[in-house]
């Protein structure tokens, strides 16, 4: 019971949070059997919770043992179907006993149930996938090996994909491999438990990276992260959905590692265009995108006009739903910031601290209201439901404020700086040319 009430309101939670959840190929999860879902692990918390909303069965989770510090914390997240596992790294939870966690796996394998593990371990928002844990695969093997190698076991990867998994209105994809079985490691398994292990790790390895875009070290990522930001552009639609814009981050990653490869000299070249480019738009503090827009003296005169009617219309509603949605907006950013926790637990503890505080937000400012306005129940109703929405349209109307400015800025320096546009233009170009064109 809990856990479908706390996955209807964490639904919600990620539904407003991001502003795109992208499913591919969902059909994968359909098997008639036991399943354990692998995934990588950039955000912590809220990668959990994502792959429980788009499970219709109920699934249970391998859990590291730290969160289930005190008894209200086992109660709340074993209703969660959360299992606690203890890690050989981290220090050991009382009441929490690995060979009863394994015990319990099989069991719920075994009776057809779905189970989520992240065999990376640990979670870091990054596009490197880390070395994986053997673990998943020996639960697997006994699993099977217990019921006579007849358990259609099916282990199915996810990848997992933010845009930027921290901010609000970001996006993610959710990629979803064909699952495989682990019967033909069987044989091996009994024999030598370690190597059938190690194998079967490896295998894991290559669905996973089949459903990711990863790169091989730091350095290649934050060039492919960079690059990315660079040339993505909603006037190309290369940046509509984040869909395009991941298909732009895998075309950008095939390149640099093939110029990694074969003509190394290419790279500096690029690293040392793309650097020249970003430090000139962050002088002009203009968006690179912008760069693909045409300036015509009608479109500018037209969109003047329309943007400040847009304004002059739409302030009155900013205003209403700022003054009703600012106080838990900035209670819920000053706790997480005054916390100094890392950037994988921002999604999951502000949706937490949403769920409780816009609710008694809007339930106090009803209360208010009402010694002043006489309202029905169905006027109470009405009012509850239109203050988040006002509070996302201010949001929007803000940013929509800061990208008039954006835009203003790169038309008076089209005006004035015409020569200077041009040129970065050509920079950007040139490095398009340098990445796609051999």
């Amino acid at each position: 019971m809990l856990y479908n009430i706390l996955k209807f309101l964490v639904r919600i939670g990620i539904r407003i949070y991001y502003s795109e959840v992208k499913v591919r190929n969902g059909v994968n999860l359909q098997h008639n059997g036991p399943k354990i879902i692998i995934s990588n692990h950039p955000n912590a918390l809220m990668d959990a919770w994502l792959i429980g909303t788009i499970s219709k069965e109920p699934i249970y989770y391998m859990t590291k043992a730290t969160f289930f510090n005190n008894k209200l914390k086992m109660w709340f997240l074993r209703s969660l179907n959360m299992i606690p596992i203890n890690r050989a790294d981290e220090a050991k939870i009382e009441g929490v006993n690995n060979n009863s966690t394994l015990e319990e796996c099989y069991k719920i394998l075994s009776e057809g149930k779905t189970l989520v593990v992240f065999p990376e371990g640990s979670s870091y928002m990054e596009l490197l996938l880390r070395k994986l844990k053997s673990g998943t695969a020996r639960i697997a093997l006994e699993a099977e090996q217990r019921n006579g190698g007849k358990l259609n076991l099916k282990v199915i990867p996810i990848g997992l994909m933010y845009t930027k998994g921290e901010k609000f209105r970001s996006s993610i994809m959710v990629n979803i491999g064909e699952g495989i079985t682990v019967t033909d490691y069987l044989e091996e398994y009994k024999t030598n438990h370690s190597t059938a292990a190690k194998k079967l790790t490896q295998k894991f390895r290559e669905i996973l990276e089949q459903v990711l875009i990863t790169t091989q070290n730091k350095e290649q990522e934050a060039l492919v992260t960079s690059l990315t930001e660079a040339l993505q552009s909603r006037y190309l639609n290369n940046a509509k959905n984040v869909e395009s814009e991941l298909d732009l981050m895998k075309k950008i990653r095939d390149r640099i590692e093939l110029y990694s490869i074969e003509k190394p000299q290419k790279i500096e070249k690029i690293q040392n265009l793309l650097a020249n480019l970003n430090w000139n738009i962050k002088k002009m503090d203009i968006k690179n995108d912008f760069l693909d827009r045409g300036i015509r003296s009608r479109m500018f005169i037209r969109q003047l006009i329309l943007s400040l009617l847009a304004l002059i219309l739409g302030f009155p509603i900013f205003l209403i739903g700022l003054i009703h949605n600012i106080v838990p907006f900035k209670l819920t950013d000053t706790i997480i910031i005054k916390s100094k926790m890392s950037k994988e637990y921002y999604a999951a503890v502000a949706i937490l601290l949403s769920l409780i505080l816009y609710p008694l937000n809007y339930a106090l400012i009803i209360y208010i209201v009402s010694f002043f306005v006489e309202m029905t129940f169905w006027g109470k109703v009405l009012y509850v439901v239109m203050m988040p929405i006002l509070g996302l349209y201010s949001y929007y109307f803000a940013n929509y404020l800061r990208h008039i400015s954006y835009k203003f800025n790169y038309t008076f320096l089209v005006i004035n700086n015409r020569e200077m546009i041009e040129e970065l233009k050509k920079k950007r170009k040139k490095l398009f040319e340098l990445l796609f064109e051999d």
